[in-house]
């Protein structure tokens, strides 16, 4: 693994850079106030669709996905640091280049898993822009952290499958131009092998019986980047057995596959948002005093800067070491690592996170700063996509293993 960047990251690096600092960050505060006038909050500011359109006029766009006809052709090592740029301004950049979970997810399990229909109905138009879509898993009265306990019915009835079933925290699902739903159930349920119950199928917004029932929040947050949160209900909604993506029984297969990359995605942009509290951390240290002298000059300040650059240097080479293995010797041989820093990642950056709202005092709880969004998206990340103690089982029983 080399340390530096190939030249065509460099140069993405600089146009997403100039790209964040000419239109992302001035249009932060304008996203804010149109959202305020629209009919529905849920509705996209003007101002998100100019930013999509310039991103993708500059080539700043589908960073994510490797394959070079579909997308930016990048490898995981190439995308690490664009990725982590976008997470300066979570709320904004990774939507503004068509990166944004939940979408990247689901464009990659219609990549890898789809038919050439599904890919023409609806890869192609996420590709574009034009649509968004949501992934249908979490479950409110099981513990989802293991997946094989969802509840959720899809049964053959025939040429259709009908599905029913109650999902929470289905991100994207508020989002009006969400028009599709991957649905993670099971087809069969009584079957021996309980990683071979499950399926997944697609299932449109507008399918008779399905319910968006209402938003949910996180930490009060409504998180419009990534179109909500919703509860969303399948009363026997009925699709046709051709919206299978896969195989019957490979659903669990897939999510682990969609996991992999959305595991590393957001440890990338958790660096990102890391920096931006580093940075606004500093900002307020030479620019505020207490007690006779600026905050700059507090040595528990500077325990706290000194600690974050250490910890922010340390998390980016696990990250980038992991995206180099995931290119060499695929997700699979990078397991061990995906897991380390899905563990790692968001336990340290909500630490630094919470250093900076200490220094900003009251204006780090506020709406003025982005402090507290970003310790609320920061700390989901140590639910969200498995919760910590999941990950930390199996690394440890993977390293038990070599004594045993």
């Amino acid at each position: 693994m080399h340390f530096a960047f190939d030249a065509r990251t460099e140069e993405l690096r600089a146009k997403l850079l100039a790209f964040m600092d000419e239109y992302v960050y001035p249009a932060e505060a304008v996203a804010e106030e149109q959202r305020a006038a629209l009919a529905s909050p849920w509705d996209t500011p003007p101002v998100v669709e100019e930013l999509k359109a310039e991103a993708r006029r500059q080539g700043l766009w589908n960073l994510f996905l490797p394959d070079g006809h579909y997308g930016a052709g990048l490898t995981n090592l190439q995308y690490a640091p664009l990725a982590e740029i976008t997470g300066r301004s979570p709320q904004l950049a990774p939507t503004a280049t068509n990166c944004a979970a939940p979408d990247t997810g689901n464009m990659e399990v219609l990549h890898q898993f789809g038919d050439e229909q599904q890919k023409k109905q609806w890869l192609e138009p996420l590709l574009a822009g034009e649509i968004r879509s949501a992934f249908a898993m979490t479950e409110p009265d099981v513990a989802s952290s293991d997946a094989t306990n969802i509840t959720t019915l899809i049964e053959r009835d025939g040429d259709d499958y009908v599905i029913t079933g109650r999902k929470w925290y289905i991100s994207g699902a508020m989002d009006p131009d969400c028009k599709i739903f991957i649905v993670m159930g099971k087809t069969d349920p009584d079957g021996a092998d309980i990683r071979r119950q499950q399926s997944m199928v697609l299932v449109p917004r507008d399918t008779p019986g399905v319910t968006v029932k209402r938003a949910m929040r996180v930490f009060g947050y409504e998180d419009h980047s990534h179109g909500g949160h919703a509860e969303v209900i399948f009363d026997r909604a009925r699709v046709p057995v051709s919206n299978l993506i896969g195989e019957e029984g490979g659903g669990f297969a897939i999510a682990q596959a969609r996991l992999g990359p959305g595991r590393i995605h957001h440890c990338m942009r958790l660096i990102g948002m890391a920096e931006r509290a580093i940075e606004l951390m500093c900002r307020r240290a030479v620019s505020r005093q207490a007690f006779g002298k600026a905050l700059a000059q507090q040595g528990v300040v500077h325990n706290w800067i000194a600690d974050a650059r250490v910890t922010v240097e340390q998390l980016r080479l696990l990250v980038l070491k992991t995206a180099w293995l995931m290119d060499t010797v695929g997700n699979r041989g990078a397991h061990t690592e995906i897991q380390a820093i899905k563990i790692a990642t968001p336990r340290a950056v909500v630490d630094i996170i919470d250093r900076a709202i200490q220094l900003h005092g009251a204006g780090g709880v506020s709406q003025d700063f982005p402090l507290a969004e970003l310790y609320a998206a920061a700390r989901t990340l140590m639910i969200a996509d498995g919760p910590d103690e999941v990950h930390q089982r199996s690394l440890a029983r993977r390293e038990l293993k070599k004594y045993l």
